[in-house]
This record gives C-alpha cells, sequence and structure tokens, in this order.
C-alpha cells in the first residue's frame, strides 16, 4: 500500500487551506472608537505581488497586557469548524492571507507598552517563516533598541506609513531592493 505524500514531503504552500479563519485580521471588537487597519502588501525580490503568503499579528492591548483572549474563536455546534470570532473579544493575535494582489489587512487597536506589532510572514519558497516589527509611529532612535541599531534606510523599512481615517500602510518585501529588516531568534 502507497500512502499520498505529506505536506512535509511536497512543495507547498499549504498556507490557504487550514490556517486562515473567518474574521482573522478582526482584532479590533467591532464598532470599536479606537481601532485602526493596518494593510500592505508582500512583494518578493521581483518585487511581485505574492498572493499565497500568510501574514501573523501578535501584539499587546491597549493597556499592554498580553493575555490574549482565549476561545474567541468560536466553532460551529454542528460541524466543529470555525465559525469566526466573536467580534467583541480582543485578542491579540491575527491571521490573514494575502489576496491575488499581494495585499493583506488587519483591523486593530493600537498596541500598548509598544510602538510596533509582532508579525510573522510565511510565503512560498521559505522554509521557515519570518519575523519583523511594523512600528506605527517613528519612535525616536534612542527609545527602542531595535531602530535605534538600524541605519536610516533600513530603519523605514520597519515603519508604517500613516495614511486618512485611521489607517497605516506596511509593505513586506522579501527579498532585493528595501527588503524589509527581518528578525533572527536563534
Amino acid at each position: 500500500m502507497t500512502l499520498p505524500p505529506t505536506p512535509s514531503q511536497t512543495v507547498g504552500p499549504f498556507y490557504g487551506y487550514a490556517l486562515p479563519f473567518t474574521g482573522g485580521g478582526d482584532l479590533a471588537p467591532a464598532g470599536h472608537p479606537d481601532a485602526l487597519t493596518v494593510h500592505g502588501r508582500v512583494y518578493d525580490g521581483a518585487s511581485a505581488p505574492v498572493p499565497d503568503a500568510l501574514v501573523e499579528i501578535w501584539q499587546p492591548a491597549p493597556d499592554g497586557s498580553r493575555r490574549g483572549a482565549p476561545g474567541s474563536l468560536r466553532r460551529d455546534p454542528v460541524t466543529g469548524r470555525f465559525a469566526g470570532r466573536d467580534a467583541t473579544v480582543f485578542t491579540g493575535f491575527a491571521r490573514v492571507p494575502t489576496d491575488a494582489d499581494g495585499h493583506w489587512a488587519v483591523h486593530t487597536l493600537p498596541p500598548g507598552g509598544v510602538p510596533y506589532l509582532a508579525v510573522a510572514v510565511f510565503a512560498r519558497g521559505l522554509l521557515h517563516h519570518l519575523y519583523t516589527r511594523a512600528y506605527l509611529t517613528d519612535a525616536p532612535r534612542t527609545a527602542d533598541e531595535l531602530l535605534s541599531a538600524l541605519p536610516p534606510d533600513r530603519r523605514a523599512t520597519l515603519i508604517a506609513a500613516p495614511e486618512p481615517n485611521r489607517t497605516y500602510r506596511f509593505d513586506i518585501r522579501l527579498q532585493g531592493e528595501g527588503e524589509t529588516v527581518f528578525l533572527d531568534f536563534g
């Protein structure tokens, strides 16, 4: 008897199959007055959009707590599948796929205690996901150890550009000119 190959034995990605879930980018409770949107595109080394990447956001709550809210994902009582977030609880975690144009977006609250969102990127051609940060303000170099250690052109790849209506743009470049600074937790 021959069994089919497992995902680790084949070429992926498989991110879009089981990892995204309904409301995965909605960290902020519905209608919250402090909600903001962070969005952007994931680009490859040739500056082409990556249509099959997955972006995760991890962040503290506005009060700086990092407890999250376990159980905010609901399951359908009949099928057992995820039915999406409950739209009332802040979790500190988002997972969104990119669309055909490499675009992603999350709706969240300002992070407390730090000026950034922690970002993980999963994409084709990567054996391990990549970590970076999306700073929502141009924090003074002396106020943040990571930013102060980078030259200005590299630092700029971590700063989300403010747009109207409480929106920030954060493009992720996997390699090449303007490559996003990625962190090594080795």
